[in-house]
C-alpha cells in the first residue's frame, strides 16, 4: 500500500509548533498537481492556499500581449497565496505548476482565522514572505544585469534546491517563458554549460555534473537568495535539496 503524504515535507509546516500542528492537521487537503496546471490567475478571487512537497510552483507575470517571465519559485519550503494573509484577496501574478507533484491545500478563510489568531503562525508567514520578497527583487535586478548564462544557472540551482527527487518535467519553451527569452536563447545557454563540463545536455533531460562550478558560475542572485531563506526559516524538517549530480528533464517538445 502506498504510504499517506506527509504535510511535514513542506518546510512552513514543518516548522509549526507542536499545539498549531494539531490545529492545522485537519485542515489540510492532500493534491497533486500535472504540469502546466495553473492556480491562481492574475486578478482571479484566491479560495485556497498551497502548500507544495514535491511539486514546484513558478510565479509568473502576464503582460497584456501574452508575454510572460517569472518572478519567484515556490517549492517545499512555501506557501502559494500570500495574498490571502496579507489583505489583498487577489495577486496581479499566475501561479502555475512549474514541475509535477503534490502539495496540500487549505481553504483561504480557515488561512486568514490562523493568521489571526496564533502570533507564531503570523511571524513564521511574514518572515516567509520577507524571503518570498528578496527572490522577487532578486529576479529582477538578475534578468535586468546578468547572462543568461548566469540566470539559466541560478534558475537549476533554486529548481534542485526544491526538488526531493532528482528530475524535473519540463518542456524547453516552458523554460524560455519562465526567464522570458526566446528558446533558442535557452538552447545556447544550456550548450555553453554542457561545453564547461557543468550539465550534460541532450534532447529531453539536464543532468548537473558539477554543482559548485554551477554555482561559481551563476551570479550573486542565487546566494543571496537561499541565504535569505536560510535565515529567515527554521531549519527542522526541511526536506530542501542539496549536492550534485541531480537529473533535471526537460521534454521539449521539437528539439
Amino acid at each position: 500500500m502506498a504510504s499517506s503524504p506527509d504535510p511535514k515535507q513542506n518546510r512552513l509546516l514543518a516548522a509549526l509548533p507542536a499545539d498549531e500542528w494539531a490545529n492545522w492537521l485537519p485542515m489540510l487537503e492532500p493534491v497533486e498537481w500535472p504540469l502546466g496546471e495553473v492556480l491562481y490567475e492574475s486578478g482571479m478571487g484566491m479560495t485556497h492556499v498551497y502548500f507544495p512537497t514535491t511539486a514546484i510552483v513558478s510565479l509568473l507575470y502576464v503582460m497584456e500581449d501574452g508575454d510572460s517571465a517569472e518572478i519567484a519559485v515556490v517549492g517545499n519550503e512555501g506557501i502559494v497565496g500570500i495574498s490571502l494573509f496579507m489583505g489583498g484577496e487577489t495577486t496581479t501574478s499566475r501561479s502555475v505548476v512549474q514541475s509535477a507533484g503534490a502539495g496540500f491545500r487549505m481553504r483561504g478563510p480557515l488561512l486568514k482565522a490562523e493568521f489571526s489568531r496564533s502570533v507564531a503562525v503570523m511571524h513564521l508567514l511574514l518572515r516567509y514572505t520577507q524571503a518570498l520578497i528578496t527572490q522577487m527583487a532578486q529576479t529582477a535586478v538578475c534578468n535586468r544585469h546578468h547572462s543568461l548564462d548566469q540566470q539559466l544557472c541560478r534558475w537549476l540551482l533554486l529548481s534542485l534546491d526544491r526538488l526531493q527527487g532528482n528530475e524535473l518535467v519540463m518542456t524547453q519553451e516552458l523554460i524560455a517563458n519562465m526567464l522570458g527569452v526566446r528558446r533558442e536563447g535557452v538552447t545556447e545557454a544550456a550548450a555553453n554549460l554542457q561545453r564547461a563540463g557543468l550539465i550534460q545536455y541532450r534532447r529531453g533531460h539536464i543532468t548537473v555534473l558539477d554543482r559548485p562550478g554551477l554555482e561559481r558560475r551563476t551570479c550573486e542572485c542565487y546566494a543571496v537568495v537561499r541565504a535569505e531563506y536560510e535565515r529567515l526559516l527554521p531549519r527542522g524538517g526541511s526536506n530542501a535539496a542539496s549536492g550534485s549530480g541531480r537529473e533535471l528533464t526537460a521534454c521539449d517538445g521539437a528539439a
